[in-house]
């Protein structure tokens, strides 16, 4: 068929290209049986392990194991005939196909009630919107520690994935939806994932139940000892295997034409008349075995894939299904298994199973009525045998008169009604309880929003939605857990056999990082196991967004209303609600910027924090910037964002500082290639022996800042005129009071100066007068003798007193010239202050 441009949108980073159609054939669930029987690609391992083993083994050997294996097949198949007989009469009441009914007469209403159609149709509605949206299925999860470059590979990966599934897969939503419209009714379906060499990808097929047959006892696919896939093959289609050399190239004569019930009854329901098949019954049966000639040395039977025909127990392929390499030989998984209701066995339990008897009741009661409804509207009767009606009996249409010959009498006489009755109140009555409690059991019934009243709280509505949509909940997660298994599949062969390269430009990151991209990244559906329905994800939504409204710093706003636009189905949610975890770094005045805009500003570790902070706080000074804001409604929002932007880079820088007197770079938190630091725990013992040294350096910083912030303050008021002035004073005062000190010191020089001079002129006063007594002593002693020498001995006194007198006058002249020296120089100093 010609594949058409899709719908979906290619990941960013391709062109859009037209490109012309390419004609390309679409095949059936292992059509060509390799990666089914367990052929992979030549990368997978060598061709001596992927080979066809039943190429070298006897014919006889392997008519011996398909007769063994088919008689555990059909084993298999008589085990489940009841859940077969049950699931083929409740097929008929879907009511796909007009029932023409001949009881109790002919033309009797053949309608079937809808209830089991109509829950089919609102679960595969619900859930392929649910988990196919227009994005596509998959998100990722990053595995271990969270980087930048993980980051972008997540966004990558999720990109090819859902590019793969909703573009180059062209096969995968029509299978996904017919898979949605079996399980409700078997309560189990089933995909299976493998690599397709002939159309060089991966592929993952629906198989409905009937055709994946376990052995009774089994309750999964991972512990059953076989799993039988039943497959139908055209003559052409097996000797097309057969020349590629993935089947064994024998002759398989004609196929045998034959039909299971289950085959027939969906034949019915679309409308075709299926008595034969014309084609081949071949069964892939993922077995245990103890293949001869291959036997393992402890005993053990080992995973194979046997392939055969049905009607002519012929071997077809027999293939090893475990990993080369792989010491422990572990069965490799193809199939995942889908589940509406788990069940006591293997097989779920479906809408057949859960509300068939409703619908058989509810069937059967909307006949009886309508043919009521009809027997009161057109009754029928008994006439006399004479009484003859011109014409024929055909009923008489509204408005029509016939001529009736009557044998007697009148023509009531003739003629007696039967006593039909109008349909019975009580009959429709229990006919809407049944209708009702089969659509509440598998929530199909609509929810009377309009009764919870207008201003009802939200918590009060996600209560009656949860009480309501319960049931389809618990079906929605068990759906999520299954597609989680298949993409999970589907990302392994995606990464073994993916090139190294991306088919096209990737947004972020390089080209070459494809095929490791798959290694740290973990797939998961889009849908929410815990919220089955948009309505529901918007009520709980909207409760968390009533409580972010009471304690807004509490709450991570922008991702919260992301994640709101994201569930909604719009895209490009990271544009509309920019987040700060988006951002790069940004020079200072670029993040001023984007914070007046009302933009995220992030700040990183390894930016030059003081630098921003004065820029960031010049701006929040600048008079122009604050004038202009004044009359800014947001003005107040601005300068909360631009602080606690200012508040990033001061913790970034504190902690600068801490490790600076420490010595040592703390553990960062979570660092990406970027530096961009992230918050997550501290290993205990590390912290503990952190803290202490964390404590001493925190303490020496607080010192160091307390001394820079003494000085600044004293250099601060130093610089203050009003201060200067005040120093002035000070000063003045200070020389003056210096003045008068210095005075003083040399006034008490002066005055000891004067005491000693004094002291002097006594002393020489005393010396004068104890000469003067000796000289008057020795003349009075000598004056008998020298009485003649009376006149020379007064001369010899006046010359000692003239003598004496001059030394005083000398000293005295001393005297006054120390004085006038100490006076000369006080003076000089007073001069020069």
């Amino acid at each position: 068929m010609a594949m058409e441009k899709g719908i979906y949108q290619a990941p960013m980073g391709i062109a859009a290209t037209e490109e012309p159609a390419i004609e390309i054939e679409i095949l059936e669930p292992g059509e060509l049986g390799i990666t089914a029987d367990g052929i992979e690609p030549e990368d997978e391992g060598s061709d001596e392990f992927n080979k066809n083993l039943a190429e070298d083994m006897d014919d006889g050997e392997l008519q011996s194991i398909a007769s063994e294996l088919i008689g555990l097949f059909d084993a298999d198949i008589a085990a489940r005939k009841d859940w077969s007989d049950t699931y083929v009469d409740g097929l008929k009441l879907l009511g796909l196909k007009y029932e023409e009914t001949t009881e109790p007469w002919a033309g009797a209403c053949g309608v079937y009630h809808p209830m089991l159609a109509e829950a089919v149709v609102k679960f595969q509605s619900e859930a392929i919107m649910e988990t196919f949206p227009a994005m596509g299925p998959v998100k990722t999860k990053i595995i271990g520690k969270e980087t930048q470059s993980k980051k972008e590979a997540s966004i990558r990966v999720q990109e090819d994935m859902n590019y793969r599934l909703t573009e180059q897969m062209s096969e995968y939503r029509p299978e996904q939806e017919k898979l949605l419209w079996n399980l409700p009714l078997a309560g189990s379906a089933f995909k299976k994932v493998y690599f397709d060499p002939a159309l060089g990808r991966q592929v993952a097929m629906f198989i409905p139940a009937e055709d994946l047959v376990v052995p009774y006892g089994a309750s999964s696919l991972e512990n059953a000892e076989r799993i039988s896939h039943v497959m139908r093959k055209t003559k052409n289609d097996v000797k097309k295997l057969q020349a590629a050399g993935f089947w064994k190239d024998i002759d398989l004569g004609e196929p045998s034409n034959v039909m299971d019930d289950i085959e027939k009854r969906k034949a019915e329901q679309d409308g075709f008349t299926a008595s034969t098949d014309n084609r081949f019954r071949i069964i892939e049966m993922h077995v245990d075995y103890d293949l001869p000639g291959y036997e393992d040395e402890a005993g053990i039977a080992l995973p194979y894939i046997i392939t055969m025909e049905k009607s002519t127990a012929r071997v077809l392929a027999i293939r090893r299904n475990w990993y080369e390499g792989d010491t422990l030989k572990l069965k490799r998984t193809h199939f995942v298994h889908y589940q509406y209701v788990p069940g006591f066995g293997f097989y779920g339990y479906g809408l057949i199973h859960l509300i068939g008897g409703y619908a058989r009741s509810a069937t059967s009661i909307i006949r009886q009525l309508v043919d009521a409804g009809t027997l009161s509207n057109l009754p029928g009767g008994l006439k006399a045998r004479g009484l003859r009606v011109k014409g024929d009996d055909t009923p008489i249409s509204p408005g029509e008169f016939r001529d009736v010959d009557v044998p007697g009498g009148t023509i009531k006489d003739n003629i007696m009604l039967l006593p039909y009755k109008e349909p019975s109140q009580t009959l429709m009555a229990l006919f809407n309880q049944i209708v009702q409690e089969g659509r509440s059991f598998v929530s199909a019934g609509d929810l009377q929003v309009s009764d919870m009243g207008g201003n009802a709280p939200v918590g009060t509505t996600l209560a009656i939605l949860e009480r309501t949509l319960k049931v389809m909940s618990a079906i929605q997660a068990r759906l999520h857990y299954s597609m989680k298994v298949e993409f999970n599949l589907l990302k392994t062969i995606i990464a073994d056999y993916t090139d190294e390269d991306y088919e096209y430009e990737p947004e972020e990151g390089p080209s070459t990082a494809k095929k490791s991209d798959y290694d740290d990244v973990e797939v998961l559906p889009v849908s929410d196991p815990n919220a089955s329905t948009m309505a529901q994800k918007i009520v709980q939504y909207q409760a968390v967004l009533q409580l972010a409204q009471s304690a807004p710093q509490l709450y991570n706003l922008p991702l919260l209303h992301r994640q709101m636009i994201e569930v909604l189905g719009i895209k490009n949610a990271q544009k509309l609600v920019p987040m700060s975890d988006d951002q790069k770094p940004q020079d200072p005045v670029t993040e001023n910027q984007n914070i007046l805009m009302m933009k995220p500003v992030k700040a990183f570790s390894y930016q030059d924090h003081q630098a921003h902070i004065t820029v960031h706080m010049a701006a929040m000074q600048d008079p122009k910037i604050v004038a202009l804001l004044q009359n800014n409604p947001m003005a107040q929002q601005l300068q909360q964002q631009m602080m606690a932007h200012v508040n990033e880079h001061i913790g970034f820088q504190y902690r600068i500082e801490i490790e600076k007197q420490m010595g040592m770079v703390l553990p960062p938190q979570k660092v990406d290639e970027l530096g961009e630091e992230q918050n997550i725990g501290m290993d205990p013992q590390v912290e503990a022996q952190l803290a202490p040294m964390i404590a001493q350096a925190a303490q020496k910083l607080l010192q160091q800042n307390q001394q820079q912030a003494a000085q600044q303050h004293a250099a601060q008021q130093a610089a203050d005129p009003l201060i200067q002035m005040q120093q002035q004073e000070l000063q003045l005062k200070a020389q003056e009071q210096q003045r008068k000190a210095t005075k003083d010191q040399v006034d008490a020089q002066l005055k000891m100066k004067q005491l000693e001079i004094e002291q002097e002129r006594i002393q020489s006063q005393a010396k004068i007068a104890a000469g003067q007594i000796v000289a008057q002593a020795g003349m009075n002693q000598q004056k008998i003798k020298a009485q003649n020498l009376q006149k020379g001995g007064e001369m010899f006194a006046r010359a000692l007193e003239k003598k004496a007198e001059m030394k005083h006058n000398k000293e005295q002249q001393l005297d006054n010239q120390a004085h006038q020296r100490l006076s000369a120089n006080q003076s000089k100093k007073e001069t020069k202050e």
